[in-house]
């Protein structure tokens, strides 16, 4: 790593040095500045390329090289500053709506090393920047997210806000229940198929519906305060899938209830990263927040009792410590030992912290899907 200017706690690369220079030497477009900074008193001097406008929220890193796209729609994202450490960002542009993991972005802001404002892709609808703007989503470029990583890694995921000549306070979305602001509000039914699945719905990207209805079932999506066992529930279902999505998931009190109703009655019930947790909590289990979380496409999954290991997306920053009782340990982080997976030793309750469904990623574990089929199904002892 190069050597970096530090004046108290401004932290300012060379790089960022000479491009601050060459864009002030440019009269045709002068730069507009912005600074992140840190609940330790850090500060990130950058480049707009988004909204100028502040924003608040908690700082995370992403070491993703693609799916930039996908990563700002995923509702996991909300109430975060991401940084992404790829060095270049917005060289592929934007695609069709249709492509995304929701229908707007979700993080509170980004950061990157190297905005591409001249896309090259035949999908591409329009520029990062540009989309930034109209969602109202400020950018900077401060050069050395590698820098910004590092301290992260080293002090843990802190609170952080991007401000330009209005300040504003930090926030703290670990407090809020944050799955209530980013789940839908009505039912949805999808599909055709002998079976039905109920899609509870904690913040859900669109690849999940599109793996299942990929499998050829019927898929309900349902709000996560959903009261699925009243007399108003009319619809009759065989199994129930926990979504992703964001902060912390003691908040999501009333999807934890649902979840331990359908275990109490026996309904084949499976979780994916914020479900997992879920799942868990409703089990009996409990959980913990991770120093600064698991955002990439190289997460490595050991499944317990075998050598093998699957290369898995991530987004979160809890994890399963205590498991609940009657349940075993199903995968494993090769990294840090943390839990990335359990299921009952008996009954069809299972769940993963990774993303069987990727987007973007690896679609190593897709045969989850197909596992939880197979018990809905009762094709599987």
């Amino acid at each position: 790593m190069h050597n970096n200017n530090v004046t108290g706690n401004l932290l300012v690369s060379p790089e960022d040095t000479q491009r601050i220079e060459s864009y002030v030497g440019n009269s045709e477009r002068p730069p507009t500045y912005g600074t992140l900074l840190l609940e330790d008193g850090t500060r990130f001097e950058g480049i707009s390329f988004g909204y100028q406008g502040p924003s608040a929220g908690e700082v995370v890193f992403c070491t993703g090289m693609v799916g930039y796209p996908e990563a700002l729609t995923d509702a996991s994202f909300a109430g975060q500053i991401l940084t992404m450490t790829f060095p270049l960002m917005g060289n592929y542009g934007v695609p069709d709506k249709s492509l995304w993991e929701d229908d707007h972005i979700h993080v509170s802001g980004l950061i990157v090393s190297n905005y591409v404002d001249t896309p090259s892709h035949p999908q591409s609808t329009m520029s990062l920047g540009e989309w930034l703007k109209r969602e109202r989503i400020p950018a900077l470029e401060i050069k050395d997210t590698r820098l910004l990583t590092q301290h992260i890694r080293t002090h843990g995921a802190m609170l952080g806000k991007i401000v330009f000549e209005e300040d504003i306070p930090f926030y703290d979305p670990n407090n809020d229940n944050l799955v209530a602001r980013v789940s839908g509000t009505e039912v949805q039914q999808d599909g055709e198929g002998d079976t039905t699945i109920v899609l509870l719905d904690c913040g859900a990207k669109r690849n999940i519906l599109r793996s299942l209805l990929h499998k050829h079932v019927h898929v309900i999506t349902i709000p996560w305060d959903y009261d699925l066992f009243s007399d108003a529930c009319t619809f009759d279902f065989d199994g129930i899938l926990i979504s992703n999505g964001p902060g912390n998931p003691k908040m999501a009190d009333k999807a934890i209830e649902t979840v331990r109703i359908a275990m109490e009655r026996g309904i084949p019930t499976m979780g994916i990263c914020l479900g997992h947790q879920i799942l868990s909590l409703a089990a009996g289990g409990d959980t913990y927040k991770l120093k600064y979380g698991h955002r990439s496409q190289n997460q490595p999954a050991l499944l317990q009792g075998s050598k093998r290991c699957y290369i898995t997306t991530q987004n979160h920053g809890f994890a399963v410590g205590t498991l609940p009782e009657g349940f075993e340990s199903w995968f494993i982080n090769a990294n840090d030992g943390s839990n990335e997976g359990i299921k009952h030793q008996h009954l069809p309750f299972f769940s993963v912290q990774f993303h069987p469904e990727a987007a973007p990623g690896p679609e190593d574990t897709d045969w989850i899907f197909d596992y939880f089929l197979e018990r809905v199904r009762g094709e599987h002892d």
